[in-house]
């Protein structure tokens, strides 16, 4: 016992900073302080004298906490979480351009910029419309950000017009891409189901997002689900040693992930709306995919009757 009151004293001698819990200060209880351990080192099993209350720990352990890295973590933690809560909707938006932009640098020249057959004209007008919405959502979330909301307000009568364009344009150039591709390479009609459940999956999205634009946490969690759905065209377009082949969708949910992150780290709680919209989401792209690789027959007659309408 003598040698643990000279390690004591010479501890405290040292660093001003720990304390000696054999005698705990009021300012450091146990009740003040839950993770500053108060352990007492016994050599036998006796029994505290006075108000002190015993304490059953092992033998020559003496365990001291630095109060200021308490404090520091704390401090760190409540700053992330203010960064989150500020700034996670306008990095999602410029994560979402660099994803499209790293996407399609793969394909836009051999297949847009410099074909080796003419493309149709509705798919150079398909890149404009689909490319003004991820600026126009980069745009919408840095004006939230520097509180401009009648800017908002206004741009955002020109973003429902080009959200209910979308999905007319998506499904259209899937249809004209496919009759294209059909008469110069006799492709198949099974991989319709990818693009058409994007576009229903965005317009869903989309509809919820603009009813229930006056309420925030509900708006912009639709918004970016709504977004993150045209993102699997640029997906499918990574390096397979980057996205392999047909997991263009998982990379999609992992977006929408991010969401549920920031809510758990912010929030400390999932919004409803990922816990409903996300569980849906992965059950239409499933669909989506069984449909395009297993091409069962009442899909394939479903989509050579929509080919023989629009031909």
């Amino acid at each position: 016992m003598a040698e643990l009151e000279e390690f004591s004293e010479f501890f405290s001698r040292k660093s001003g900073r720990f304390q000696d819990f054999r005698s705990p200060s009021p300012a450091l209880s146990r009740q003040q302080h839950p993770l500053v351990g108060d352990y007492i080192m016994r050599e036998s099993g006796g029994h505290a004298s006075g108000n002190q209350q015993p304490v059953s720990v092992r033998e020559r352990a003496v365990a001291t906490v630095p109060v200021d890295a308490l404090h520091y973590n704390a401090d760190t933690a409540g700053h992330f979480r203010k960064f989150l809560g500020r700034f996670f909707y306008l990095g999602m938006s410029l994560l979402v351009a660099v994803v499209v932009i790293f996407g399609f640098s793969h394909t836009i020249g051999t297949n847009l910029l410099h074909p080796d057959r003419p493309r149709p004209l509705i798919l150079h007008f398909h890149a404009i419309v689909f490319s003004g919405w991820v600026a126009l959502f980069i745009t919408q979330s840095a004006l939230v950000r520097t509180s401009r909301v009648t800017l908002h307000r206004s741009l955002g009568m020109f973003g429902a017009m080009l959200g209910g364009l979308l999905p007319f344009l998506g499904i259209t150039t899937a249809v004209v891409m496919q009759h294209w591709h059909g008469s110069q390479d006799g492709a198949g009609n099974a991989g319709l189901s990818l693009p058409f459940n994007d576009m229903v999956t965005f317009s869903i999205a989309f509809g919820l997002a603009l009813y229930w634009r006056r309420r925030l946490e509900f708006h912009r969690r639709l918004m970016l689900i709504a977004t993150c759905c045209l993102t699997g065209a640029a997906f499918a377009r990574f390096p397979e040693n980057v996205v392999p082949e047909n997991a263009f969708y998982a990379c999609v949910d992992l977006l929408v992930l991010l969401g549920v992150v920031r809510d758990l780290l912010v929030a400390r709680h999932v919004h409803v709306v990922y816990r409903y919209g996300l569980p849906c989401m992965i059950a239409s792209q499933a669909t989506a995919q069984y449909l395009m690789l297993a091409a069962p027959s009442p899909w394939l007659a479903i989509t050579h009757r929509i080919m023989q309408w629009t031909a």
